[in-house]
């Protein structure tokens, strides 16, 4: 087989037999036929899939990104790391600065619905009952602290926060004072510190509830303890 300018040009043996005349193939018709027999999938089978192929294409970019900001960096590739390591730092700086704004040191223990300590208690369990913990927590330093205005022993004060009435608490009911300060700081960390409670906690609030409804005031005869 011979090349003559646009034709392959096929000796007449191989093609019709001695004697025979000679055959040429046309480049498009070859052409045509050889795309199809690469397109057949058998010679497909061990490519990389599309999500493979996007995979490889992506870390080339970075690995290209990080080729260029090492030769633009002083130091090469040790100042790429350093610079990547600092905005890191930078990123866990920021996040720790915007909890810390976020958390407030005592919040206020009631909302604008008011309700009664036996209401509160209820709504307590059944948050429990769902594994809330954070919200049955909430719900239980909410029926403390009502329980303890339905007896008189605190005057009622809307504004009031788990830091003051813990404090207040403490100065009719001495002897739980620890107790107290745990359950105002599970308040507030579960309720805007970003903390979660579990089942150990709720237990621990509930006893408290249980043991500051039996205790006696250490002066029967003094006014109810107001805001600190």
């Amino acid at each position: 087989m011979t090349w003559r300018g646009d034709v392959w040009a096929v000796p007449a043996a191989a093609a019709h037999g001695e004697g025979g005349p000679p055959a040429s193939w046309d480049r498009d018709p070859a052409r045509e036929a050889a795309r199809r027999e690469l397109s057949d999938p058998r010679y497909h089978e061990h490519d990389p899939n599309l999500l493979q192929r996007a995979w490889t294409t992506f870390w080339d970019w970075v690995q290209n990104l990080f080729d260029a900001a090492a030769g633009a960096t002083p130091g090469g590739g040790v100042g790429v790391a350093v610079i990547v390591l600092a905005l890191i730092a930078l990123a866990v700086a920021l996040r720790l600065g915007l909890t810390a704004l976020a958390f407030t040191p005592s919040a206020a223990v009631f909302d604008a619905h008011p309700r009664t300590a036996a209401e509160h208690r209820a709504q307590a369990d059944a948050y429990a009952l769902d594994h809330d913990w954070n919200s049955a927590v909430q719900e239980t330093m909410r029926a403390m602290v009502r329980s303890l205005e339905e007896r008189g022993l605190l005057s009622p004060h809307p504004g009031r926060t788990a830091d003051e009435a813990a404090a207040a608490a403490d100065l009719v009911l001495p002897g739980h004072s620890d107790a107290l300060r745990d359950a105002a700081r599970a308040f507030d960390e579960t309720t805007y510190g970003g903390r979660t409670a579990d089942t150990t906690t709720y237990r621990r609030l509930t006893a408290l509830d249980a043991a500051l409804r039996r205790a006696k005031p250490a002066d029967t005869g003094r006014a109810p303890a107001g805001h600190p």
